[in-house]
């Protein structure tokens, strides 16, 4: 199979981030680093030098008790960087704030970034943004949940304002070609988004995403013809036809490969392989070459997956930053600071 050089230029990435060179399909594409946000950031430019320290240790202490924190805190971290930019607006209260949206309903991890939020402000008040807490938060449940530790770039500011109507979180059920364009137009690529479902490798979701792939595929009265059989027959018995409003919506797991150990593995695509992927938007990963050969790749190779989603982490963390003046450092991640 022919691979993909992900070459990353800058003397510090290259050292630090050697593990970013990636092998994984077919033509070159370039990291470019943070133009704003910093190496090291807290360490080197604050008095908060021990910032990522305090944060470890508060997601060691929440994930051994809940492993589920790890896809609980990916699914944050995404709603918020894919809406307005990596400034913390999702941790924003407010009748109308975004975790109102409908989009944004069920998102959890909030709890774990008030606490890390508290312990920084006793030790260094006013010093780490709630933005950087949730990306780097992110990143350490991840490594835990089997993925790489990878470095972070760090300096972000928090937004001041927050809209369930700026929420454009698309359907599981977007076609391939609009989810492509909608990665495009937050900076990301091809291999990005075919490495960023990968999240989905542990986790759960509500049958409400999966009931059209179940029961009324493009209204055709019948199940989607791109899910295994044997496997839509199973699903549909943890996820029954809902003719009720009251009916109870279930959860299920994203990757019962997976499953309750939430375990970061190249498994997820090999389900991808065998039809075997509950949202959509995860199986039409076959429908272009580009993302085919991806998958392929993922699914022989768990360290190219590794190593790729560690570098998209960082690109998506990148996604409309504020820094400078701009924003402020929350001193309470759900509300903003009084003047």
């Amino acid at each position: 199979m022919r691979r993909l050089q992900r070459m990353v230029f800058s003397p510090l990435v290259v050292v630090a981030l050697s593990l970013f060179t990636v092998a994984i399909v077919e033509a070159a594409v370039t990291l470019q680093p943070p133009v704003k946000l910093k190496w090291q950031y807290y360490k080197r430019n604050t008095t908060c030098p021990e910032a990522e320290v305090y944060i470890r240790h508060q997601v060691e202490l929440f994930w051994q008790k809940d492993k589920s924190i790890t896809p609980k805190l990916l699914r944050l971290l995404y709603s918020d960087c894919f809406v307005s930019g990596c400034d913390a607006s999702i941790l924003l209260d407010g009748p109308n704030s975004e975790k109102t949206a409908p989009q944004n309903r069920g998102l959890g991890g909030f709890a774990l970034i008030d606490k890390i939020k508290e312990v920084l402000e006793e030790r260094c008040p006013g010093v780490v943004s709630c933005a950087d807490i949730l990306n780097l938060a992110t990143r350490d449940a991840v490594h835990l949940a089997g993925a790489p530790s990878y470095p972070l770039y760090t300096g972000r500011r928090d937004g001041m304002t927050s809209s369930a109507a700026s929420v454009d979180l698309p359907s599981p059920s977007i076609p391939l070609s609009e989810a492509l364009a909608y990665f495009k137009s937050k900076g990301l690529d091809v291999l990005d988004f075919a490495t960023l479902l990968g999240a989905h490798s542990l986790g759960k979701t509500h049958c409400r995403y999966i009931e059209d792939r179940l029961y009324n595929f493009n209204n055709t009265g019948k199940p989607d013809p791109y899910m295994d059989p044997a496997f839509a027959a199973e699903m549909r018995k943890l996820c029954p036809p809902r003719t009720k409003k009251s009916q109870s919506d279930p959860l299920v797991f994203l990757n019962p490969d997976s499953g309750s150990n939430y375990i970061f593995t190249e498994t997820f695509y090999k389900r991808v392989l065998s039809y075997k992927s509950l949202l959509g938007v995860d199986q039409q990963l076959l429908f272009s070459n580009d993302t085919l050969e991806i998958t392929q790749e993922f699914a022989a190779g768990f360290e190219d997956l590794r190593k790729s989603f560690a570098l998209s982490m960082n690109r998506m963390g990148n996604i409309n930053v504020l820094t400078g003046n701009a924003g402020e450092i929350r001193r309470n991640c759900s509300v903003v600071n009084k003047k």
